[in-house]
């Protein structure tokens, strides 16, 4: 491409503006990106079956002056291994150790599998936030190009106001000149249509500004942005959406998940208190350039393996007093199971007076749109007899301007009064949910 081309502005139908939104908003990118993680975590939690196997090797130099006695389990003072001497001494000699330990929980109650299922629960969470946040993205996208579609509408009905006022100052004009009129006439011609270019600026500019909306949730430049709005400039469909149930709306499968996830956590607390059992397998060496009667072989003897040992067994581990913080936990969760619960209960409390609202608001505007073509119908008469009027000497200016102003509200009205059926229409899917069925309707 040659430096300095433009590529010419993208135009987008709502269906593809949605569709495009929706795979390249990088919330939703963001979102993806928490259910693999979750899917990871999964992975994770199966790891909990596999045995384990610790490896050790360990070289030294040191002193080899023991005593009798007991320590508590501590990390600070090494352990030493071998018979009192007779006396203490600083020389050092070198030792070793080399070891492998096996283990293995062959059963566990029910534990790590309650520890996966809390895991798929977080997964199927995650795949419901990704729901929510497609439908959210596919709503605010959807809803700035009703806007920037709104705004062209208003472009449009100010440029014909503006283009009739010329020509009604013009003739205006005409007449002053022929002294058919007075000058007064003329001044309050010119400041209507005056009046009329500042609407129509503003128009053009709330048509600039929703387009730079609708830009940014395509990710791409405002000026980089047009839209093709034909699907909504006929007549909508009569019926109306039909009904869904609100339980299977993003917004509730989401807060359901919520729920499973605490659930899974309680069902975890309650295979904790239970005993553990280890299958473990050893086998080590040990290296050490100290002999029994307190002489040193001296030189690197010690870095070797002199003995090895093997030992295979079963370990049992209870902590008997995490009765108490179990208990406690298990408290705190039961609450907030409780308390997910209810806010699902108001979760389809809200979606039910959404949904009302928008169908209520969709009724309103299919009554409004069958009335606004006889608003526009009789606002065009009155326009054009109040003009015809003034011309023949038997009205006043002023007629003429709030006939003018009748007319461009008219054709405002009636050019929303479609579209804003259509948007009801979105809103109500939206409400239910789903906007497929709506965009169907656009074929």
């Amino acid at each position: 491409m040659a430096q300095g081309q433009q590529i010419p502005p993208r135009t987008f139908t709502l269906e593809q503006a949605v569709d495009y939104a929706v795979q390249n908003y990088p919330m939703i990118h963001a979102s993806q990106e928490q259910v693999s993680a979750a899917q990871a975590n999964v992975t994770l939690a199966k790891t909990n079956y596999l045995p384990r196997a610790d490896m050790l090797w360990q070289g030294n130099r040191a002193t080899r002056n023991n005593v009798f006695g007991l320590l508590l389990p501590q990390s600070v003072i090494s352990p030493i291994s071998g018979p009192v001497l007779a006396s203490a001494s600083n020389d050092s000699v070198w030792g070793s150790a080399a070891g492998l330990l096996f283990t293995w929980e062959p059963f566990d109650f029910g534990r790590r599998g309650a520890t996966v299922n809390a895991a798929r629960a977080g997964q199927s969470f995650a795949n419901s936030q990704v729901s929510v946040t497609r439908l959210d993205i596919a709503v605010a996208a959807t809803t700035a190009f009703f806007n920037v579609v709104a705004a062209r509408q208003r472009v449009t009905a100010s440029k014909a106001d503006v283009e009739r006022r010329q020509v009604f100052a013009n003739a205006v004009h005409s007449l002053v000149t022929n002294q058919l009129r007075p000058g007064a006439d003329a001044s309050r011609a010119d400041a209507d249509l005056a009046r009329a270019r500042v609407s129509l600026i503003q128009a053009e500019q709330a048509e600039a500004v929703g387009r730079a909306v609708l830009a940014e949730y395509l990710g791409l430049g405002a000026n980089d942005v047009q839209i093709n709005a034909d699907s909504l400039l006929g007549n909508p469909p009569a019926p109306n959406p039909p009904a869904a149930a609100l339980t299977s709306h993003p917004f509730a499968t989401a807060e359901q998940e919520r729920v499973n996830q605490i659930v899974a956590r309680e069902h975890i607390l309650d295979r904790s208190y239970f005993p553990r059992f280890y299958f473990q397998s050893t086998i080590f060496g040990r290296g050490t350039g100290a002999n029994t009667d307190g002489t040193l072989q001296g030189g690197a003897n010690g870095l070797g393996l002199d003995r090895s040992n093997w030992a295979t067994g079963l370990t049992v581990t209870f902590p008997a007093f995490d009765f108490f913080p179990i208990r406690a936990q298990k408290k705190i969760e039961s609450a907030n199971e409780r308390t997910e619960r209810e806010l699902y209960q108001q979760t389809i409390a809200d979606l039910t007076s959404q949904l009302q609202q928008a169908q209520a608001a969709l009724d309103g505007a299919r009554r409004v749109a069958e009335n606004t073509p006889i608003e526009l119908q009789a606002a065009r008469e009155a326009e054009t007899q109040a003009r015809a009027r003034y011309e023949a000497g038997l009205a006043t200016i002023v007629e003429v301007v709030e006939a003018q102003g009748l007319l461009v509200q008219a054709e405002t009205d009636d050019a929303l009064a479609r579209l804003a059926v259509w948007d009801d229409l979105a809103l109500v899917n939206a409400a239910q949910g789903d906007l497929q069925p709506f965009m169907q309707l656009l074929h």
